[in-house]
């Protein structure tokens, strides 16, 4: 696989860049997509799409610590420098494995959003207070700049809806979401905050393959008149993807 043919393959940059972004690109592979990074622009693009629709997850992550363990060890390796020492060395490694999410983490620190989503998504349980997310969608301004991510729970079928940005709003409007089938007319999902988050029900036919798109509207206090179209401007949208 050289560059151009990966250009020509939109589907396989997509996928490569996701992977990049989250960390699980290793060896070879991550070495020459890095040299492509560096060169050209379309994967540029790429990477920078991922990092922007995921980088809103980091609010949904919680913090993840080192053992006492482990900051012992490192401070047992400091001071011997490198003399080797069997059994200090043997004590290192099993901290280090104790900690395996939070080195995952650490050695991925090519990006913040590594860390966060290996932590969260690949070596730690999800906590009870968290909602399990099987969708997502980052909802954008028209300057792409994240300001809500919305995340669906299918088997509780709810979508929590977080605001990363908090917007001033009118007293007298409302945030309205929306979901924007690929035929039909759009569907009024309820009511959002401008700041914190809300959780609403989430319809059993909320997916991709339904509803590829997901916006918010202002609209009226209390939302729009009608449910099959807002009566106000969509400022906010993204796509709706599954996990």
């Amino acid at each position: 696989m050289n560059l151009q043919n990966l250009k020509r393959n939109d589907r396989l940059l997509e996928q490569l860049a996701g992977e990049y972004v989250l960390g699980t690109l290793r060896g070879g592979a991550r070495r020459r997509f890095e040299q492509w990074l560096r060169d050209d622009p379309v994967v540029k693009r790429a990477v920078a799409e991922w990092q922007d629709r995921l980088h809103p997850m980091a609010e949904f992550a919680p913090a993840a610590h080192p053992s006492p363990q482990v900051w012992q060890a490192i401070e047992n390796q400091l001071k011997l420098g490198s003399a080797p020492v069997r059994q200090d060395r043997r004590s290192f490694w099993l901290g280090l494995r104790e900690d395996l999410s939070f080195w995952r983490g650490l050695g991925m620190a090519s990006t913040a959003l590594a860390t966060i989503l290996i932590t969260v998504m690949l070596t730690r349980q999800p906590e009870p207070a968290l909602p399990t997310m099987s969708f997502v969608a980052t909802l954008s301004d028209d300057k792409a700049q994240p300001v809500m991510v919305v995340t669906g729970d299918a088997k509780r079928r709810q979508m929590t809806v977080k605001v990363v940005m908090p917007q001033n709003i009118a007293a007298d409007r409302s945030l309205e979401l929306w979901a924007v089938p690929k035929q039909g007319a759009p569907r009024s999902l309820g009511l959002v905050a401008n700041n914190g988050t809300v959780v609403l029900p989430m319809p059993e036919d909320a997916t991709p393959e339904s509803i590829p798109v997901l916006a918010i509207s202002l609209e009226p206090k209390g939302g729009s008149p009608n449910p099959n179209a807002p009566s106000g401007p969509v400022i906010f949208k993204g796509a709706w993807v599954q996990i």
